[in-house]
C-alpha cells in the first residue's frame, strides 16, 4: 500500500467529517461554539505521540503544544505564549509535560553536535546529562536514553513551575498543577513520573 499524499488527506478529512456528523449531528456545532479544555499538553513533535488519541479525548478537550523533545525553553516565545493563553485565558487546570521513550531528538543530542538550529535547541538535553552525571554512571545505550527521556520531562516540569505565568496563577489562588508523564511507543501506556508541582516552590 502506497503512502498517502496531501490530496489523499483532504479526501480522508471529508470522510471523517461525514462519519462524525452521521454519528453525532451536533458535534461540530458544539465544537465551534467554545474551547474550554482542562488540560495543556506540552509534548514532543514525534508523529507517533498524538495527544488526543492516546488520552482518549476528543477535539476541544486538550490544548496542545509540541516541539522537538518537549523542551520548555524559557526564551521560547511560542511556548510561553501558549502557556500564558492556556493559563490566563482558557484557565486550564492541569499542564501535562509528556515525553516518550525512543525520542529521536534525545538520541540526536546524545550522539554529538548537529548542524544548524537543532544543535542550539537540543543543548538542554546535553546539559541534563551533565547535571545528572552521577546517577547516569553505568547506563549505556537504550537504558541511558530512556533515563534521560525521564529526566528531561522532570526538568521541564521544574522549569515551567518557575515561570512568572505559573507563579502568578498560584499566587491568585488559581487551581493549576503541572505533571510529568512519559509514553511508551511499545505498549501505548503513559506513566506518571511523580514530579508534579501545584504550588509555589
Amino acid at each position: 500500500m502506497s503512502e498517502p499524499t496531501a490530496k489523499d488527506l483532504l479526501v480522508q478529512n471529508r470522510q471523517w467529517s461525514d462519519n462524525t456528523r452521521s454519528r453525532d449531528p451536533e458535534f461540530f456545532r458544539r465544537l465551534a461554539s467554545q474551547q474550554n479544555p482542562n488540560f495543556l499538553w506540552i509534548g514532543c513533535s514525534d508523529s507517533r505521540v498524538p495527544a488526543n488519541q492516546i488520552t482518549g479525548l476528543v477535539p476541544g478537550q486538550i490544548f496542545v503544544h509540541r516541539n522537538v523533545s518537549n523542551i520548555a525553553h524559557p526564551t521560547d516565545v511560542n511556548l510561553m505564549s501558549v502557556l500564558e493563553y492556556a493559563v490566563d485565558v482558557l484557565q486550564v487546570k492541569e499542564v501535562l509535560v509528556v515525553g516518550h521513550y525512543g525520542c529521536g531528538g534525545i538520541q540526536a543530542a546524545l550522539s554529538g553536535r548537529l548542524p544548524g538550529i537543532a544543535d542550539f535547541w537540543l543543548e538542554p538535553i546535553r546539559e541534563i546529562r551533565r547535571k545528572h552525571a552521577s546517577q547516569l554512571v553505568g547506563l549505556t545505550g537504550k537504558n541511558l536514553e530512556d533515563r534521560i527521556c525521564e529526566l528531561n520531562v522532570a526538568e521541564q516540569v521544574e522549569t515551567l513551575s518557575h515561570t512568572g505565568i505559573v507563579h502568578h496563577a498560584w499566587e491568585r489562588g488559581q487551581p493549576l498543577a503541572i505533571h510529568g508523564w512519559i509514553y511508551s511507543l511499545h505498549d501505548g501506556i503513559l506513566k506518571d513520573l511523580d514530579v508534579s508541582r501545584d504550588r509555589v516552590v
